[in-house]
């Protein structure tokens, strides 16, 4: 009996798989190395079911594919002096597309700017930001974020403390 194909789409300059299917045992390396990046191949292969070849093969063409678009080491940004967290609700004057590009851009050069997300309705964008303490945070507002270009209003909110922070999707069977 012939396996159905696990990746179908087409080939670009840069060799990389539109992904378009997932099966389970995908789903469950998928969701394996998002709870543990470190895990090893052969131990990643036997929690699946799978053994090493075929399980080092699968994770290869989902990163090829961009489906695993890194590993990272989830630090704890307190102990590292980094005691306060803001989200940061931008509007902008300008809508128009070059507008929201050059923000955007911007904000990619700012390392306090840990995530920018885009928004549909009365907001333009809202921001995380990590600082090292108040005063920090107010020179960054004032230096950085208010005179960045085409921002009309910035509206922020200190985080109290955190009841959950997951990275990546929920995998259920």
């Amino acid at each position: 009996m012939s396996m159905p194909p696990r990746l179908i789409g087409y080939r670009t300059r840069k060799q990389e798989w539109a992904m378009t299917t997932l099966d389970g045992i995908d789903r469950r390396l998928l969701a394996e190395l998002q709870d543990e990046g470190r895990v090893t191949n052969v131990e990643l292969a036997q929690r699946v079911g799978l053994t090493a070849p075929p399980c080092l093969r699968r994770v290869r063409a989902l990163e090829e594919a961009g489906v695993i678009r890194g590993y990272h080491a989830d630090l704890d940004a307190a102990k590292l002096g980094f005691a306060i967290t803001v989200f940061a609700l931008v509007s902008l004057k300008s809508q128009a597309e070059e507008s929201l590009r050059q923000f955007e851009d911007h904000m990619r050069t700012l390392p306090e700017v840990r995530e920018c997300h885009m928004l549909n309705g009365e907001i333009d964008f809202i921001l995380k930001i990590v600082s090292k303490d108040l005063q920090n945070f107010q020179e960054f507002l004032t230096s950085k974020l208010t005179p960045a270009p085409n921002v009309a209003s910035v509206k922020t909110s200190l985080t109290i403390r955190t009841a959950k922070q997951l990275p990546g999707v929920p995998f259920t069977d």
